[in-house]
């Protein structure tokens, strides 16, 4: 079958479930469901690590199958005895994932001999009348298929054997797949590329994608499963339970987000260098940088510190939106003095960007939701909101009337005009005649009197001093 797909896109926002068909990726630890997973939507999605129990949360992503859509869904390693809470919610969530799923693919290890937790999954499997496709993987050559004779034992079929990690078998698993989902209706077409809306066009047609970053253990999970009203995401009293960079869709108000669960970010010191927490704050690190808002988790109860300042730096060094929720608020007893103090603590660590929202949440509870959310879409607004060069020119008369740039040489620096050149952030551009001699602390002043201008509350400004060309230069 010739293959079309168009993989490698990243949509706006996942398909709701329930709107493609779900196509399951179970099996037990380490046997490279991750992999596969990945090469079938095309993407580096889950985090893959050669250890078991890297990925914890179910992952969501589209694929296309030739002509046929799906939404595939990654899992943690499936036990049958689970011996721990960590396994235990796991395999909750598998078991979340099987009821919803139209089609399980049950991938096995081609070079080992099945066990008997693998024997009873394939009972299960034959119990719940789920079509299913046993996946053989790591038979990377033709040497390796006469070694996964043991597990036929399994007797599931159909099977096929891949090499999620060269991609071999995939034309035949991919043909498996595609017999057994339904015609769906494509919402794109060939010609569509799904980037992001250019200027001018209506943010309200995209999803909105909102990180959610901090430290570990400040209600990150919790947050989002209590918007979804549903267990979602694993939920531990623990560090490091979230490994992989999770989107969920949520409908709110009749607007779109995509909330982008992230694994806590700790000080390197504190992590092991050869620990999958590495490449889960990498994964962490990367869904700033797709996100247009990131709500930066602070723990009321513990108190900011100062790796809440490095969480927050990482996001504006990467020129996104933010908004801080103040988490476990539920949890600070005390006066009215008392929970001042801790907001004016919070804003003497975070001093750097004072620009930014504070509202006070528990995750728990849902309190302070309402408010969360209008601070997100606010500080969206202020991060595509444009000022007209008009207005722009007459602050700057004004700045140059009342607070002159300083003397080069005995001459004064001339500002001539400025321009706002792009959104997201709000950035601008400042012609003047020797932008060298403009003191770091000019450029904050200029920066602060657009900002209190023009608002811009929650996202970051950049302003540029460029040296004006010279007609025919």
């Amino acid at each position: 079958m010739k293959r079309r797909g168009r993989r490698n896109h990243v949509p706006h926002h996942p398909s709701r479930l329930g709107d493609l068909p779900l196509v399951a990726v179970l099996g037990r630890p380490n046997v490279g469901k991750s992999t596969l997973f990945n090469r079938l939507v095309g993407r580096a999605v889950s985090i893959v690590e050669d250890r078991p129990g890297v990925t914890r949360d179910r992952l969501y992503a589209d694929a296309d199958i030739d002509d046929k859509r799906c939404t595939l869904v990654d899992m943690g390693g499936w036990e049958i005895s689970p011996d721990g809470p960590v396994e235990e919610g796991i395999n909750r969530q598998c078991r979340i994932a099987l009821e919803q799923s139209d089609l399980i693919l049950f991938v096995v290890d081609g070079r080992t001999t099945p066990t008997n937790g693998d024997h009873e999954t394939v009972d299960i499997l034959r119990r719940s009348q789920t079509p299913s496709i046993m996946v053989i993987n790591k038979i990377d050559g033709a040497n390796h298929e006469s070694g996964a004779g043991d597990c036929f034992s399994l007797g599931l079929d159909p099977y096929v054997m891949v090499s999620a990690l060269h991609g071999r078998g995939f034309g035949a698993l991919e043909d498996l797949i595609y017999e057994r989902l339904p015609k769906t209706d494509d919402p794109l077409t060939d010609d569509e590329d799904d980037i992001e809306p250019g200027e001018g066009e209506e943010d309200n047609k995209y999803a909105l994608r909102v990180a959610i970053v901090g430290r570990p253990n400040a209600g990150k999970s919790s947050l989002i499963n209590k918007l979804l009203e549903e267990d979602r995401l694993l939920t531990l009293d623990k560090p490091g339970t979230t490994r992989d960079a999770v989107d969920s869709l949520l409908e709110l108000n009749g607007k779109s987000y995509v909330l982008i669960d992230t694994a806590g970010i700790r000080r390197k010191s504190k992590v092991p260098a050869d620990s999958p927490e590495r490449m889960a704050v990498a994964s962490a690190v990367k869904a700033m940088e797709r996100c247009r808002v990131a709500v930066l988790m602070l723990d009321a109860a513990q108190g900011v510190a100062e790796q809440d300042a490095k969480v927050l730096g990482l996001a504006v060094d990467r020129n996104r939106a933010v908004v801080l929720a103040l988490n476990k608020w539920d949890l600070i007893k005390g006066s009215r003095d008392a929970r001042k103090k801790l907001e004016e603590d919070t804003r003497d660590v975070l001093a750097f960007a004072p620009w930014t929202r504070i509202v006070n949440i528990s995750a728990l509870t849902g309190a302070g939701l309402k408010a969360l959310f209008r601070a997100i879409d606010d500080a969206h607004n202020e991060f595509c909101k444009r000022v007209s060069t008009s207005e722009l020119n007459r602050l700057f008369e004004d700045i140059v009337e009342h607070h002159p740039p300083p003397l080069r040489k005995g001459r004064p620096v001339k500002l001539y005009y400025a321009t706002q050149a792009s959104v997201r952030p709000p950035t601008f551009v400042v012609q003047c005649s020797y932008p060298e001699a403009l003191h770091f602390s000019y450029q904050r002043y200029v920066q602060n009197r657009i900002r209190e201008t023009f608002g811009f509350e929650g996202t970051p400004v950049r302003v540029l001093f460029r040296k004006r060309k010279r007609r025919g230069s």
